[in-house]
């Protein structure tokens, strides 16, 4: 009997634990607060200068052929030793035949020679908008290239040069 008492007594022990532990008035809130942390992503453009552009020779542009070209052009290194050409914000030139060629040259007179892979002039770049711009150079120009002349090849004239002093 003894153990029959004790088995109800455990059932009915058993039953109230269950229930209690079933019943709404256990129910936990739990509150989770997360924290984000924001990574702004600043892309650098490798065709502007860093830093300052240490100008080594410029000049104004002479404009050629009847057009209004003008403004100022400038030669340096940024701090990076990256070479640039700078035309400044008063750049303007005549964009009625689409783009024009930015040449560095040996003189203010544009010279092809293709047969000889053009030894007096190297293309830099296209002007497609007037305005301040950068033309990031691969290496250093060599010191022959004294001149910038703007070259129009659909017309095949030239709309400006500039003697780098």
């Amino acid at each position: 009997m003894k153990n029959r008492n004790f088995s109800i007594a455990l059932l009915a022990m058993a039953m109230t634990t269950f229930m209690v532990s079933c019943s709404d008035d256990d129910v936990e809130t739990v509150t989770v607060t997360e924290t984000i942390t924001e990574t702004e992503t600043v892309e650098v453009d490798s065709s502007l200068p860093v830093g300052d552009l240490t100008v080594a020779r410029s000049g104004n542009l002479t404009a050629e052929s009847g057009t209004p070209t003008e403004g100022l052009v400038e030669l340096g290194v940024d701090t990076e030793d990256s070479n640039f050409v700078h035309f400044s914000d008063d750049f303007m030139t005549e964009l009625g035949t689409g783009t024009v060629g930015i040449f560095l040259s040996t003189s203010e007179t544009f010279t092809a020679d293709p047969g000889n892979g053009n030894p007096d002039l190297m293309l830099i770049g296209n002007v497609q908008d007037n305005g301040e711009r950068y033309i990031k150079l691969d290496a250093t120009p060599d010191a022959k290239y004294t001149h910038i002349i703007l070259w129009c090849a659909t017309a095949n004239i030239p709309f400006g040069n500039v003697a780098l002093n």
